[in-house]
C-alpha cells in the first residue's frame, strides 16, 4: 500500500511579474517540494480583488504567473496548479469560517494596519477578512505544511487558530498546519538600491523580474548601489557591496564570490568589473526562464488545460472537506 504524501498548500497573488525574490524565496522551494509532497499551488485572484485591479489586466496577470511558475520548474504533472476562483468550495468554507472570526482580532493583524495606513480610501471588508480567506485556502485542502516566509508567520498562526476553534466547537476535521521550509533555502533577496528586499510594489529599477530582457538586467545592475572605494584591510564589507555579492552567490560560479571578496579586502576591487560579471551571470540565469514563460503565454490553450486539471483535483479534495464541515456544523437536512 502506497504511503500517502503530506499535503502542502501555497498561493501567489497575480499582481505583475514574478521577481528574483519570488523565485529564491518561494518557487525554488516549491520545485523541491513537488518531489516530496502532495502539492496544491494556486493563483490567489480573489485576494488580489482587495486592491481593485483593472479587470482588463487580471486574466493576463493570472496567465503570466502560471507561465512563470511552470517556466521556473513547477511540473503540472506533479503538482495541482489552479486558480483560487475555480474552486468555489473555498468561498463557501470562507463564509462558514467567518462566523468563528472576531473583528477585534482581525483589526489587530499587522498587515491590515499597514493596508489601512497605505490605502485609507479603500479599507474594504475583504481586507479585514483577508486572514480568514488565507486560512481557508490552507484548511480546505487539509494541508499539513505551508511554505511561508518570516513575514507571513502570523497568518499561518491564524489558520491554526481557526482549525482549533472549528475542531473544538464542532468536532475534529482540520489538521493544524505547520510552517515549513528546507532551512538552507530561506533566502532574502536584497534590493539593488540597498533598501530592504526586492519587491513588486517598490522601486522597479531595484528589482530583477523574471520577465526582464537582457539589456534591462544589465542596466539595472550597472546602476546598483555600491561603495565609493575599497575599505581598510580587514574592515567589514559594506551592505551595498555585500548585497551584490549575495546575488552573485545565487547565480554565479562558486569561485566568483571569493575572488571579489578577496579583491575588496586587498583593495584591488573594481566595481565596474563586479557589476559586469554579475550582470552576465544574471542574464544567463533569467533568460531561459523568461523565454520559456513567453512561449507558454503564447499557448493559452495549454495554460487553460493546466488550470482546469488543477482545479478539478483541488475541487475534489475541497468538496470532501466542505461536506464534512457542513455535516459537523449541522447543515445537512436531507
Amino acid at each position: 500500500m502506497a504511503i500517502q504524501k503530506e499535503i502542502v498548500v501555497s498561493g501567489i497573488r497575480p499582481t505583475g511579474n514574478l521577481h528574483l525574490g519570488n523565485y529564491f524565496g518561494a518557487i525554488r522551494n516549491y520545485i523541491r517540494m513537488q518531489e516530496d509532497f502532495n502539492c496544491y499551488f494556486f493563483v490567489a485572484d480573489w485576494h488580489s480583488l482587495t486592491t481593485h485591479p483593472d479587470p482588463k489586466d487580471l486574466p493576463g496577470n493570472v496567465m503570466s504567473v502560471l507561465a512563470e511558475n511552470i517556466a521556473s520548474g513547477l511540473d503540472p504533472e506533479k503538482v495541482s496548479l489552479y486558480v483560487q476562483s475555480d474552486v468555489p468550495e473555498i468561498a463557501e468554507l470562507y463564509l462558514l469560517m467567518n462566523m468563528l472570526a472576531y473583528v477585534g482580532e482581525l483589526e489587530k493583524v499587522p498587515t491590515f494596519k499597514d493596508k489601512v495606513r497605505l490605502q485609507p480610501e479603500n479599507v474594504n471588508a475583504g481586507l479585514l477578512t483577508y486572514p480568514v480567506l488565507m486560512s481557508v485556502d490552507i484548511l480546505i485542502q487539509r494541508a499539513a505544511k505551508v511554505p511561508v516566509g518570516k513575514d507571513q508567520g502570523q497568518h499561518l498562526e491564524m489558520a491554526r487558530n481557526f482549525a482549533q476553534r472549528f475542531n473544538h466547537r464542532y468536532g475534529d476535521l482540520f489538521p493544524e498546519p505547520e510552517a515549513f521550509n528546507y532551512g538552507d533555502n530561506l533566502v532574502r533577496i536584497p534590493s539593488l538600491d540597498g533598501k530592504g528586499k526586492m519587491s513588486k510594489s517598490e522601486n522597479e529599477m531595484a528589482t530583477i523580474y523574471l520577465a526582464d530582457e537582457d539589456d534591462k538586467i544589465l542596466s539595472k545592475i550597472k546602476k546598483a548601489k555600491t561603495d565609493t572605494g575599497a575599505g581598510e584591510p580587514g574592515a567589514p564589507i559594506p551592505e551595498s557591496v555585500q548585497n551584490l555579492l549575495d546575488l552573485m552567490k545565487l547565480v554565479s560560479a562558486p569561485d566568483v564570490v571569493p575572488f571579489y571578496e578577496a579583491a575588496y579586502h586587498n583593495q584591488s576591487i573594481r566595481y565596474g568589473d563586479l557589476k559586469k560579471q554579475l550582470g552576465e551571470d544574471m542574464v544567463n540565469f533569467v533568460a531561459p526562464i523568461r523565454e520559456r514563460a513567453k512561449a507558454l503565454q503564447q499557448d493559452t490553450e495549454y495554460l487553460k488545460k493546466i488550470m482546469k486539471a488543477g482545479a478539478e483535483k483541488a475541487r475534489a479534495n475541497a468538496a470532501q472537506t466542505l461536506q464534512q464541515a457542513k455535516k459537523l456544523i449541522g447543515i445537512n437536512y436531507y
